[in-house]
């Protein structure tokens, strides 16, 4: 019979795919090592409206289009990316709807920390980076690492 662990014993990442949140990965992997925890992956995806921007003008979406499993594809590319087919013992995966940060800070109530990357993929290059990691930081109710640079985690 296994014992759940409290919500506190656990270290949320946050993950879209981009670089720094792969690195955000590797350092909750490390620190989950240290801490005798898990990790628990998160990936957000927003809602659009019918219509979006296409570059030089305005296009409709293929009404196909499942944002859903698009995050869902891009969370398992980024497991595979990081960790190859050896996952971490006890990972979790979660893919939710809704605004990066506020998801984030809903998933990390009570966790034993919160760690993302300083910047991922927003929507204007340059004009919001680094908004999710910032308002993270200034409301999240556990400790945040924000990982910035290229710099991996110690060797698990």
């Amino acid at each position: 019979m296994s014992v759940a662990q409290p919500a506190r014993d656990r270290i949320v990442v946050g993950v879209d795919g981009s670089q720094p949140s792969q690195q955000a990965l590797r350092w909750a992997r490390f620190l989950a090592h240290a801490a005798d925890t898990t990790v628990e992956v998160v990936t957000v995806w927003q809602p659009f409206t019918a219509y979006g921007w296409a570059g030089a003008g305005w296009a409709m979406l293929p009404s196909d289009w499942n944002p859903a499993e698009d995050a869902e594809e891009i969370l398992g590319d980024t497991l595979k990316e990081v960790f190859g087919e050896q996952r971490p013992p006890g990972l979790q995966v979660t893919v939710r709807e809704g605004g990066a940060a506020k998801v984030l800070l809903e998933v990390s109530s009570g966790a034993g920390m919160l760690v993302v990357g300083s910047r991922g993929h927003g929507g204007f290059a340059g004009l919001l980076l680094g908004s999710v990691s910032a308002a993270c930081a200034e409301h999240a109710t556990c400790p945040v690492l924000v990982v910035h640079g290229a710099t991996p985690p110690p060797a698990v």
